[in-house]
């Protein structure tokens, strides 16, 4: 991180001025920047304010203001100045977003030490991926704004760098997945076929992780994507984020799903892995060896 945050500093000290730094993210641009507040109406978008609605939304969008350049002397140099300064600004707040996205288990970006070269080109590769997408000059104010959006999903998204790195190595992969045993049991009848699974996380103290895993009692894996391919992974990562059954329900049916399998977390394993009863992982262990949605990561949970 120390490279990047030279690079921010650089890019700052381009812009040429200094910032007042905002206590708060807020959810929209304020009354100076109606049109900006209309656009996100328009396009149903609203500013990323926790890694977890990040996961939720499937993207991050962030919002900065600038002021010109002190040495700006003609409209136009002020205008210039200050969406430089906005749009530097707004690559602060993208990686300050991203120190709070979970890898894997308890394994933050900020913490993961062992893994510094592959954090760090993630974030090189964040940053790159970001894009400018909206912008706009108060004139009277002499401010600008400036939206910086980037998926977390999909061709260009910050998930396809992490994965690519995460799990193209094998060395990473092991170092960063901790191998667990597999979970494995005699499949039971099922009377209804399903092609899904909805956890209910909404009593557990869980949070959305790159990774994020299902285990038994026992600390056996019923569910790891880091064995699921990168395509699947890179395209629409582990899983579905909701806040209801319902959503969740909504949710799976853009993965092909019509009849999820639902049941309760029981407890974690760490904040980003969850943990379900033995009946219901031979519920979940029996039912996939039907339609093997697991392998798909037809799989949403259900947030607080």
């Amino acid at each position: 991180m120390k490279r990047f945050a030279i690079l921010i500093l650089m890019l700052l000290g381009l812009a040429g001025i200094a910032f007042a730094q905002q206590e708060a993210v807020p959810s929209q641009a304020d009354l100076r920047f109606q049109s900006a507040n209309q656009w996100l109406n328009q396009n149903n978008l609203s500013i990323t304010t926790s890694p977890e609605q990040a996961f939720i939304n499937d993207y991050i969008l962030v919002m900065s203001e600038g002021l010109p350049s002190p040495n700006a002397k003609s409209p136009a140099q002020k205008r210039l100045t200050a969406e430089r300064a906005a749009t530097a600004l707004a690559y602060r707040q993208l990686a300050e977003i991203l120190e709070g996205v979970a890898v894997v288990g308890d394994t933050l970006v900020k913490d993961a030490s062992l893994q510094y070269d592959v954090v760090r080109t993630a974030v090189e590769g964040f940053v790159k991926g970001a894009k400018v997408v909206y912008k706009e000059y108060n004139h009277q104010e002499e401010v600008a704004v400036v939206f910086m959006k980037i998926g977390m999903t999909g061709p260009q998204s910050f998930a396809k760098v992490m994965y690519e790195k995460m799990l193209g190595d094998p060395s990473v992969k092991q170092a960063i997945v901790e191998p667990k045993p597999a979970y494995r049991a005699k499949p039971v009848p099922i009377e209804e076929r399903y092609d899904g699974l909805v956890i209910d996380a909404t009593e557990q103290g869980f949070r959305p992780a790159l990774i994020n895993r299902i285990f038994t009692p026992k600390g056996e894996v019923l569910y790891d994507p880091s064995k699921i391919s990168q395509k699947v992974l890179i395209e629409q990562g582990c899983g579905e984020y909701t806040n209801s059954i319902d959503k969740a329900k909504a949710a799976l049916e853009t993965r092909g799903v019509k009849n999820p399998l639902i049941v309760k977390a029981s407890g974690t394993v760490s904040p980003s892995d969850l943990q379900v009863t033995d009946e219901d992982a031979v519920k979940i262990f029996s039912a996939n060896q039907k339609t093997n949605f697991l392998a798909g990561a037809k799989v949403a949970f259900v947030l607080k």
